[in-house]
């Protein structure tokens, strides 16, 4: 009866959607039958914050997502709320307890071998301007790391070709220096030659330029780089984010450590950086699968 009396309460006095509300009818009537299959004489006014708990480590050891759960016990404390007002139950066992945290997902990243396949393939990229500009921008966005708007916002004076350094202007206009390798500086030089003599001189500071000597522009990459990973892989999320993954992902697999990383990437702080270790770490699971003669699970000893 009280479940049906808060359903119409939101029907009519908060006028929710049909679906919404039968939403909120299956999550209460499921820790309704949750707490009556621990005891029988369980109510809604008996019901403690330990059976509230418990319900929300049986979710989640059943497989259930963190949003899930806290959508669950967000309708739960609703319908407390609402019985509370009404001096229906004399307490609230929902009201200090803690809903798990929601997953990071992972980080889409291309795995090595593909992203060696696109840069070192023949035929990847065309032998004309554009070709060569669009090959330096995946290598740059691979070998550096830079956000989107870093790199379409780089201006002639940010390339150090002495020290193989790029000053990059990142978020909150905050500075970094970024080193480069002896094969980005090979490629770099190779672009701006033909760069500069399509370019009169003086009328853009941009480093990428599309072939009429304008800057290029963010959607311009954005799709230029979703077709050229779409050669190497089948992954749904394609994109110049997904090579800054790579670009961290390819770092912490290579032994660098999270604090160089974090300042590579121009992350303020390191917790954001420490979402990569958990990619490497699948990535090492698989290593190991693989490498280890036990690891499959079998004992030939036995």
């Amino acid at each position: 009866m009280l479940i049906e009396a808060f359903i119409d309460y939101l029907r009519y006095e908060r006028a929710l959607s049909q679906r919404t509300v039968e939403e909120y009818r299956s999550d209460l009537k499921a820790f309704e039958t949750f707490f009556k299959s621990l005891d029988s004489d369980l109510t809604w006014n008996s019901v403690d914050t330990d059976v509230a708990r418990e319900w929300v480590v049986d979710m989640m050891e059943r497989g259930n997502k963190a949003s899930s759960v806290q959508r669950r016990l967000s309708a739960l404390r609703t319908f407390y709320r609402y019985l509370m007002k009404r001096s229906l139950v004399t307490h609230d066992p929902v009201r200090n307890l803690v809903s798990p945290k929601k997953e990071r997902p992972l980080p889409a990243f291309i795995r090595e071998e593909e992203m060696q396949r696109l840069l070192d393939q023949e035929g990847m990229f065309a032998d004309t301007f554009e070709g060569r500009r669009d090959r330096l921008i995946i290598e740059m966005f691979y070998e550096t790391g830079l956000r989107l708007s870093e790199l379409t916002g780089l201006d002639l004076e940010d390339l150090d070709m002495e020290a193989q350094a790029i000053r990059v202007i990142g978020k909150g206009n905050k500075q970094r220096i970024v080193p480069f390798g002896n094969r980005l500086l090979h490629i770099i030089n190779i672009y701006l030659g033909e760069r500069n003599a399509r370019i009169l001189e003086g009328r853009t500071a941009a480093v990428f330029v599309t072939k009429k000597g304008e800057r290029i522009t963010g959607a311009q990459v954005r799709v230029m780089v979703k077709a050229k990973l779409g050669l190497v892989t089948m992954q749904r999320k394609r994109s110049p984010h997904v090579l800054r993954h790579t670009f961290a992902t390819t770092m912490l697999n290579h032994a660098a450590d999270l604090q160089t990383v974090k300042e590579l990437l121009g992350h303020e702080r390191l917790q954001t950086t420490e979402v990569y270790t958990h990619t490497t770490f699948e990535e090492l699971k698989q290593v190991y699968a693989k490498a280890h003669p036990r690891a499959a699970g079998t004992d030939k000893d036995n």
